[in-house]
């Protein structure tokens, strides 16, 4: 009878409790944030700017992660395929847009298999150069030079399939040069390349070459959309340097796995949100990392992933793309 009684008990408790009660129900253990990158890159920073006040929030660790490889493929699945109701993902354009069109098997469906729970940031691309090696300060001086090269010109990327890594082969094809793609798994190495000397230039978010840049040894060039924040304002975008074509952002988010009930990407989403909107260290770190701020909501995150997704597909695949 006692036992009747509590089990009764238990599931009107659970008819009554609204999905907001569920929400603030979760989390139960620590939350696991997968980072598909290594440390130090802009989704890293990202994560870790915003782990601290999240894990006060929700009375639990905020476990990073960082799992790079495959040009992202490797978090994501991992993120994908979690079934403890408390593993999440911080996912960018490649692994979540790209992916289907770039490669010939894919581990996981990134619109089957995976929740939009928040986009955090967007930024431009910027077309940075060693500034030491090539002479040139404008667009139109570094396609002057690279054609000069005589074909050995190269270039550093984060990762194959990458924003950073297609956004230079759409620039590539548009200014009539021909070059080598030497990936890196992050934008830490791929930015150290170029200040090296060992990568002539790349495309990347900004983050990880702005100490490159304060040293003397990386040159900015131009930025890969309009919309850039105050510490990029100085550059051109590509299309004022005659390139309307090139136009990218590189944009992230948090991601769950589809069996991630609605309440929890409601919680995460929510609190998320209002860090983005009302925590001024944390937007200040952001934008002096070049980042722009976007949140909204879980809805508006998937439209963004399937309109860059009808956007780039045909691009990819008139570029002729192909990974392994």
């Amino acid at each position: 009878m006692q036992r009747r009684t509590l089990l009764a008990a238990a599931a009107l408790l659970g008819a009554t409790l609204s999905p907001v009660a569920w929400a603030q129900a979760w989390p139960t253990q620590p939350v696991k944030i997968i980072v598909p990158t290594g440390p130090g890159s802009s989704l890293d920073l990202i994560v870790r700017l915003m782990s601290n006040q999240l894990a006060a929030r929700w009375g639990q660790p905020v476990l990073i992660d960082n799992k790079p490889g495959a040009g992202g493929l490797l978090g994501i699945d991992l993120a994908a395929k979690a079934g403890d109701g408390h593993t999440l993902a911080i996912g960018f354009n490649g692994p979540l847009a790209y992916a289907p069109y770039l490669y010939a098997k894919v581990p996981y469906d990134p619109a089957r298999d995976l929740k939009a729970i928040v986009m955090t940031t967007s930024q431009a691309n910027v077309l940075a150069v060693n500034a030491e090696k090539v002479p040139a300060k404008t667009v139109a001086e570094f396609v002057a030079w690279a054609k000069a090269q005589g074909g050995k010109l190269n270039y550093s990327s984060l990762g194959q399939g990458s924003s950073a890594h297609l956004t230079m082969e759409l620039f590539l094809a548009e200014a009539g040069l021909q070059a080598v793609h030497v990936p890196f798994n992050g934008s830490p190495p791929a930015a150290m390349a170029v200040a090296q000397g060992t990568a002539d230039a790349t495309f990347m978010v900004a983050p990880a070459l702005l100490p490159h840049v304060q040293s003397g040894k990386v040159r900015l060039l131009a930025v890969s959309a309009n919309a850039r924040p105050d510490s990029l304002k100085a550059l051109p975008s590509l299309a004022e340097a005659g390139y309307p074509k090139v136009e990218s952002l590189a944009w992230n988010g948090l991601v769950g796995p589809a069996s991630m009930p609605d309440s929890t990407v409601a919680r995460i989403n929510a609190d998320v949100n209002e860090l983005l909107a009302k925590d001024a260290p944390l937007r200040d770190a952001m934008a002096k990392s070049g980042l722009t701020i976007v949140g909204g909501s879980a809805a508006e995150f998937r439209r963004f992933i399937d309109a860059d997704v009808a956007r780039w597909g045909p691009v990819i695949t008139k570029l002729g793309v192909k990974l392994n």
